[in-house]
C-alpha cells in the first residue's frame, strides 16, 4: 500500500485532509485499530456514515472494507443497518507456522507476531522493506502495550534495510517515460521512506526516556530495489512476502500520474519458525544469514533526510 507518510497514523486520528482512500486502505486502518486494542472486542464500530466522512469515501467503500474485516473474523454483524461489532478476541489471533500454514495479508499477520516478539526481555527485529510503512503500523500495538505496562522488554534492537535514495528504483516508478514524472514519483517515495523511518525511530527511542528501555534503531541503505519484504523476529521467526506490482494512479503534487507500484500492506506474508521442522528452521537460518550479509557488505550508511 502506498500511504502518504503524514497520514500513516496508527492512533486512529481522523484523516479528513487525506486524498480519497480505497476500501483496502480503509480496511487496513480499521484492522490496525482492532489489532492494537483501540477498538475492543465486543465494541460497536462507528456508523458507516461516520466512517465514510472520516475517510472521505462513499459508503459503498466503507461496506467493502467492513466485509473484508468480517471475512478475516475481525468483525461481526456487518450489514447496511446497525453498526458492525468487533469480534471477540481478535488481538489474540496468531499466524500459524509450519508447512501447512496458510499465508495471510501483511497487516493481518504482522501485528500479532510483532506483539508476541515484544514479550521477550531482549527484542530483536530485522526488517528489509521498501518504506517501513507496514512495520510502523505493526509497532503501534506493542508500543501501546508497553505504555499500558502490559509489556516490559529490557532491551530493543531494530535494524532496517531500505533502498538507497541514489538509485533508480525498479518500483515505484512512472509508467510514462517522462523525466519529470519519474522524478516526482521518486521524490514522493523518498519523502515517504524518510518520514516513516523518522517516526519509527522517534517512537522507539522515546521508550528510553519514558520506560528506561535500552533501545537501538539503525538504518542502512541498499543499492537495489528489494523485490521482497522480510522480517526477522528475535532470531526465531522469519516472515516473508513478495512485492506484487500493479499499475496504479497516484496523485502527486496535484497531478494524477500512472505508476507501477506495490501495495505492501496487502502482500501475502509467509511465516517460518525455528523448531517447526527442517523446512522452517533452514529458512529462518538462511534468511538471517542473507540479511546479515547484506547489512555487513553492500549496504551503506543511511540518513533519513531529504
Amino acid at each position: 500500500m502506498s500511504v502518504d507518510p503524514e497520514h500513516a497514523s496508527v492512533n486512529g486520528r481522523k484523516r479528513s485532509q487525506r486524498p480519497q482512500a480505497s476500501h483496502h486502505e480503509v480496511a487496513d486502518e480499521l484492522r490496525t485499530r482492532i489489532r492494537s486494542g483501540e477498538l475492543r472486542p465486543g465494541q460497536r464500530m462507528p456508523t458507516q456514515a461516520k466512517l465514510a466522512d472520516e475517510f472521505g469515501v462513499e459508503r459503498g467503500a466503507v461496506r467493502q472494507a467492513l466485509r473484508i474485516l468480517q471475512s478475516e473474523h475481525l468483525l461481526t454483524n456487518v450489514s447496511k443497518g446497525a453498526p458492525a461489532t468487533v469480534a471477540p478476541g481478535p488481538g489474540r489471533v496468531r499466524l500459524a507456522v509450519g508447512p501447512e500454514a496458510p499465508p495471510q495479508p501483511t497487516m493481518v499477520a504482522l501485528t500479532p507476531r510483532i506483539e508476541a516478539a515484544f514479550a521477550a526481555s531482549h527484542v530483536r527485529i530485522d526488517a528489509l522493506c521498501l518504506t517501513s510503512v507496514s512495520l510502523n503500523l505493526a509497532l503501534g500495538g506493542p508500543l501501546r502495550l508497553i505504555h499500558a505496562g502490559r509489556l516490559e522488554p529490557a532491551k530493543i534492537d531494530v535494524r532496517v534495510l531500505l533502498p538507497s535514495r541514489n538509485i533508480d528504483l525498479a518500483f515505484p516508478t512512472a509508467v510514462a517515460a517522462d523525466a519529470s514524472a519519474g522524478d516526482a514519483v521518486h521524490d514522493r517515495w523518498l519523502a515517504q521512506r524518510n518520514a516513516q523511518g523518522q517516526v519509527l525511530q522517534h517512537n522507539l527511542l522515546a521508550l528510553r526516556a519514558t520506560h528506561g528501555i535500552d533501545v537501538h534503531v539503525t538504518f542502512r541503505a541498499l543499492p537495489f530495489t528489494p523485490p521482497v519484504k522480510l522480517y526477522l523476529l528475535n532470531g526465531a521467526e522469519a516472515l516473508f512476502a513478495y512485492y506484487t506490482l500493479g499499475r496504479h494512479e497516484r496523485e502527486i503534487d496535484h497531478e494524477h500520474l500512472e505508476t507501477y507500484d506495490a501495495e505492501g500492506t496487502r502482500s501475502m506474508l509467509f511465516a517460518f519458525e525455528q523448531g517447526a521442522g527442517l523446512r522452517d528452521t533452514t529458512f529462518v537460518d538462511q534468511s538471517t544469514r542473507w540479511f546479515d550479509a547484506l547489512w555487513e557488505t553492500i549496504s551503506s550508511e543511511l540518513h533519513l533526510t531529504a
